[in-house]
């Protein structure tokens, strides 16, 4: 995700930018109307009254202009559009990502409160290829408890972080409790994340990380499934970042949804809270 940091930090940098410009062709406009004032006062020095007078009204009119062009109304409210367009976006798309964080949330809940609510609305039946070139689908993780993170091989920072997160928690799980956890890694970025792209990415982080990708609409059938929010943003030279939710899913061995860890839970949180879960699974 390009996360939604990496947005906001792009909308941020756009509105300082936007003032420098501004600031400086302003400064610059100030500055030609000052030397055109100067050059008409040496000249007026040379002048009789009559064209003095003249040069003196000629220089008001300048230095009129000068001042609209240095405060006029015009930059401040381009000035005040930038604020309020980029502090709209940032606003609309934290919104977003809070609200899909809520519905894991809720349907989370659900589970806690025994057969009778139910299970959660998140998970189910999807087909995407391995980064073996093989089509699999969610029967073939039956039997293994499973951790699951979205996200693209592109990601500068923060998918990263959130995979070298869960490949410690894989290992550290191993050693405390003796359970065998399967990793898996889907990408929302199907235009960029070939199967070769997918499984060269993968090999950073973890021998035993499954890589998932597939066409826009199976990934884009699997990101509604569990929950999962992404999307594009634009970038320079054509080149785009995906804006998605920071999520790691723990599944049963039927593949039924357990529990959700966010971007907060570091290493050692993740691996006591999949413990605990798998524990209370097993009573």
């Amino acid at each position: 995700m390009a996360g939604g940091g990496n947005f906001v930090h792009r909308v941020l940098s756009y509105v300082v930018n936007e003032l420098v410009v501004n600031g400086l062709a302003n400064n610059a406009a100030g500055g030609a109307n000052v030397n055109q004032e100067k050059l008409a006062s040496d000249n007026g020095t040379n002048d009789d009254s009559g064209k003095g007078k003249e040069s003196e009204g000629e220089q008001d009119q300048k230095s009129d202009a000068g001042k609209s062009v240095r405060g006029g109304p015009i930059s401040w409210l381009s000035f005040l559009l930038l604020v309020v367009t980029g502090a709209g976006l940032v606003l609309y798309y934290d919104r977003e990502k809070k609200r899909h964080i809520q519905e894991i949330h809720t349907a989370s809940e659900a589970v806690k409160q025994g057969p009778s609510a139910g299970k959660a609305a998140i998970g189910g039946p999807f087909r995407l290829i391995n980064h073996d070139g093989k089509y699999v689908t969610e029967k073939d993780f039956f039997g293994n408890w499973t951790l699951l993170y979205f996200g693209f091989t592109h990601c500068p920072d923060i998918c990263p972080d959130e995979l070298q997160k869960l490949a410690a928690a894989v290992d550290k799980i191993k050693a405390k409790a003796g359970i065998e956890i399967v990793p898996v890694f889907i990408s929302v970025d199907p235009e960029r994340d070939t199967v070769e792209q997918v499984g060269e990415y993968v090999k950073e982080f973890h021998p035993k990380l499954i890589g998932l990708t597939g066409s826009v609409d199976e990934v884009k059938s699997v990101a509604r499934a569990y929950r999962v929010y992404y999307m594009k943003t634009a970038e320079e030279d054509s080149d785009y970042l995906v804006d998605h939710s920071i999520v790691i899913y723990l599944m049963d061995p039927d593949m039924g949804f357990v529990k959700f860890f966010g971007k907060n839970n570091d290493v050692d949180s993740l691996t006591d809270g999949v413990i605990k879960e798998i524990k209370q699974y097993k009573k």
